[in-house]
């Protein structure tokens, strides 16, 4: 798209183009709005973290039917196989609030909880597909495969699929898109309404006129300076999972017409990432330099000590704040390592070919080709081993098989390593997205001033609106609150925007 093109007035732009953004397009698109997407990345590159994500979606359901209904493609022999469980409002609703130590808003919590299953309803009659988590989130018990964890479906295809299919449908419906479009100042009236923004497209500077503008391009992970000023010391040193062109510019434009900071500031979504990972997302990779198996072994620094408990809850509700530890950690690295008990029920990610990893048949020669001290980490393991108590191991549910009188504990899935070979994967932080954001009206994702009254025009959805998320998260809980609040701002930009409200 040219310069001169972009530059027609549109009734609503949507700056960003990941899940959040074309959701909000999309929505726009319906209520009879002209829709205009400015992508910060060149096309090749689009798509923002969406692309790197592993396109799981965190919603309620009462039991299979629910799915079946998602997923109709589903045949009565692979539902007999299966044991989805159910997973209700207040159970995501108490998970939100337990992750997030009670600091969750309990007004935009009660709003993803309610709409997460009518959004994925309303994607999937959009065009999106659907298939279960069986790679990620299900683990075989008995004759059944189980499901775990509250999360159970992802987007055909994972980050890339989901990225793909938007833009594809958003632009079947007519909404237009600027790529190498990076929107760097919004503009008001006299009255302080928005009418539109200044954007950088290509090499040249051009004022866009728009009834309403939805921002939706994520947080400042990729802002070293950003990550060091609001995270604190060594976040500069961390590796970036997604793309690189999240450094904050909806943030600072909206804090400059004074939009009101909310959330957690200093928090932010930060896992074990491969220690050979490249400085931000790999395209080709995507998100398989995560290691989130985790809970079925040990995890020890380079002085072979555990620092966390491996099992204090399933990984959908410890990954996220892990990564934060392993930062902290000696020369920012630590092992995962596992007994070939294991190996098998290890995810996806663990058998890709690039990966850092080593192999032995005895803990000393597991350690020397680590790298990490050889006495700790067999001091570690005989103290891990003997700290383990009686118990049925069922890797499917909170089994309560722990250790005794270490620190710290392993809650659950305490199995002993005595079964060589003995396996281990070397990983680093990687920081997936910023907690800290705007504040939003939950039922209409309009943006607030600093003095609670919304910006007349201005609308947010995704990684850049804080309050949802606090010290630690839910998996799949990132992607449905970009699609739920995507979906609310886009339909309420739309609606203002055609009927002039």
């Amino acid at each position: 798209m040219t310069t001169d093109e972009t530059a027609q007035a549109a009734d609503v732009i949507v700056v960003g183009a990941g899940n959040a953004a074309l959701c909000a397009a999309l929505a726009a698109r319906a209520q009879g709005a002209d829709v205009l997407v400015l992508e910060k990345a060149p096309e090749h590159l689009r798509g923002g973290n969406t692309f790197f994500t592993g396109g799981g979606f965190r919603f309620p359901y009462r039991g299979i039917e629910d799915i079946r209904a998602l997923i109709p493609e589903m045949s009565d022999e692979e539902c007999a196989g299966i044991d989805v469980g159910s997973y209700l409002q207040a159970q995501f609703y108490d998970d939100l609030m337990r992750v997030t130590e009670g600091l969750s808003d309990p007004e935009m919590a009660q709003t993803l909880v309610s709409q997460a299953y009518p959004t994925v309803r309303w994607m999937q009659e959009q065009g999106l597909r659907w298939v279960l988590l069986y790679g990620r989130q299900a683990y075989k018990v008995g004759d059944k495969l189980v499901f775990w964890g509250g999360l159970i479906t992802e987007a055909i295809g994972g980050g890339e699929g989901l990225s793909n299919a938007l833009i594809e449908l958003a632009e079947h419906k007519g909404v237009r898109i600027a790529y190498d479009a990076k929107a760097v100042q919004l503009e008001l009236d006299s009255r302080g309404c928005i009418t539109g923004l200044t954007a950088r497209v290509g090499a040249d500077f051009v004022e866009l006129r728009a009834r309403a503008v939805v921002l939706a391009c994520g947080g400042f992970e990729a802002n070293p300076e950003w990550r060091t000023r609001y995270l604190g010391r060594d976040w500069e040193l961390a590796r970036v999972r997604g793309t690189r062109y999240n450094t904050g510019d909806g943030l600072r434009m909206a804090l400059e017409i004074g939009a009101q900071p909310f959330g957690h500031w200093s928090g932010c979504h930060a896992v074990q990432w491969d220690i050979a990972s490249p400085p931000f997302g790999d395209r080709k990779i995507g998100d398989l330099f995560q290691k989130h198996s985790y809970p079925l072994g040990l995890i020890v620094n380079v002085e072979g000590k555990r620092f966390v408990d491996e099992g204090a809850d399933f990984r959908n509700y410890t990954y996220a704040k892990y990564g934060r530890e392993v930062l902290a950690q000696p020369q920012r690295t630590a092992f995962q390592v596992f007994d070939a008990k294991a190996m098998e029920m290890l995810r996806d990610e663990y058998r890709i070919s690039a990966i850092t990893k080593a192999t032995s048949d005895t803990f000393e020669g597991l350690a020397e080709q680590l790298g990490m001290d050889v006495a700790g980490f067999v001091e570690t393991v005989r103290a891990y081993n003997a700290a383990i108590q009686p118990g049925a191991y069922n890797p499917a549910v909170l089994d309560g098989k722990r250790t005794q009188g270490i620190t710290p504990p392993k809650s659950n899935w305490a199995l002993p390593l005595d079964t060589p070979p003995y396996t281990g994967f070397a990983v680093t932080c990687g920081i997936t997205f910023t907690f800290g954001g705007l504040r939003i009206e939950a039922n209409s994702a309009q943006v607030l001033d600093t003095e609670d009254r919304p910006i007349p025009g201005l609308y947010a959805a995704g990684e850049l609106t804080g309050g949802l998320f606090y010290h630690n998260y839910a998996g799949g809980s990132g992607l449905m609150a970009g699609s739920v609040f995507g979906k609310i701002a886009g339909e309420s930009a739309g609606k203002a925007a055609v009927t002039g409200g």
